[in-house]
């Protein structure tokens, strides 16, 4: 009897709080959003996240399937223990060898972006695996072929029937399918996190560099994101002749030569960094923007506050707030094997 009383213990305590198993045996709790972030900018009240709907995504975002010759992944391009980037790629190699013309940014907390990709040219979360599904030196399919070869692989009908209830196979659900597993790659557990939790404490350089961040760096990234997710010019160039930014878009001249402000969550797992994948560490990071800040007519105001283009910054300071920047590792999430291909 106490056996008994147990088991429906168990049973009412996990049908609470919703958790299953994948067929990998690891837990799924579906979409938890963390407390201390801001409410998200998008909503997945008309596509809630299932096991077997995020299970089928995970299976499209590492599937080749997806690519004109059946060789390129999303996983391809964004490897999970870098954050979901193209760890040691200045920028992403996809089909044929082709390279594109900038860095792959984190595939993390997406729910919180009101736009993807550098230049901000996709507004819906379910639509930004579109783009590389379609560009031409990415995966280089013809969306339709794509589908069609879905519906005549041996596992996927069953697959979209357990997520969506029939065996149809559409644009709609693909798309929707991928946008849960991505909706479920969240991070938020770093230590910086867990400081905010008050479960660790910084250490003194660690204080010293979260506080010259602030002052230095918090103009732009900002928040628990950090990034406000703008379009700036960051004086990387001061040509852009190859690569206009987010004027690419608006058609704006106000645009030239702005690009997304990244979050710098994991910063230290995703290198190369900016949109060009010029710099592999965090020094050279911060050391062009001290001493390497180029004028241009777009160039960021934060970026013209003093005798000379950039941030005044000590060799010590710097160092310190690469102590800070490295709190924002989430070995969790950069480890978690349902995110992981299976």
């Amino acid at each position: 009897m106490k056996n008994l009383t147990y088991l429906l213990v168990a049973i009412i305590f996990f049908s609470t709080i919703g958790c299953m198993k994948t067929d990998e045996g690891v837990p799924f709790t579906g979409l938890q959003l963390p407390s201390h972030f801001p409410a998200p900018v998008h909503s997945m009240a008309d596509n809630t996240v299932t096991k077997e709907g995020f299970e089928l995504g995970r299976k499209l975002f590492y599937d080749p399937i997806l690519s004109r010759d059946n060789t390129i992944s999303c996983g391809s391009c964004h490897v999970q223990g870098s954050a979901f980037t193209h760890h040691g790629h200045d920028v992403s190699h996809g089909i044929d060898d082709q390279v594109g013309k900038r860095n792959a940014l984190p595939v993390q907390n997406l729910l919180w972006q009101n736009t993807f990709f550098w230049d901000g040219g996709v507004h819906n979360i379910e639509l930004i695996s579109l783009n590389p599904i379609k560009n031409p030196v990415e995966m280089d399919e013809n969306f339709p072929r794509a589908l069609e070869k879905l519906r005549t692989h041996p596992e996927y009908p069953s697959l979209f029937k357990q997520a969506f209830g029939s065996a149809e196979i559409n644009s709609e659900r693909t798309l929707k399918a991928m946008t849960q597993f991505m909706a479920m790659l969240i991070s938020a557990d770093s230590r910086y996190d867990r400081y905010k939790k008050g479960t660790v404490q910084f250490t003194e350089s660690e204080k010293q560099g979260y506080e010259l961040f602030v002052q230095k760096c918090a103009g732009c990234h900002k928040g628990e994101l950090f990034s406000d997710f703008t379009y700036r010019n960051n004086g990387l160039t001061s040509d852009f002749s190859s690569d206009k930014g987010r004027y690419e878009i608006s058609l704006l001249d106000d645009d030239i030569g702005k690009f997304k402000v990244p979050s710098l969550r994991n910063i230290a797992k995703t290198k190369p960094y900016m949109h060009t994948g010029s710099f592999y560490t965090l020094q050279d990071v911060l050391d062009h923007y001290s001493d390497g800040v180029k004028m241009s007519p777009t160039l960021d105001p934060l970026l013209q506050t003093g005798t000379k283009p950039g941030i005044e910054m000590t060799k010590e300071e710097k160092s310190k707030i690469i102590d800070f920047l490295n709190m924002l590792t989430d070995e969790g999430f950069l480890k978690n094997p349902m995110f992981a291909e299976q």
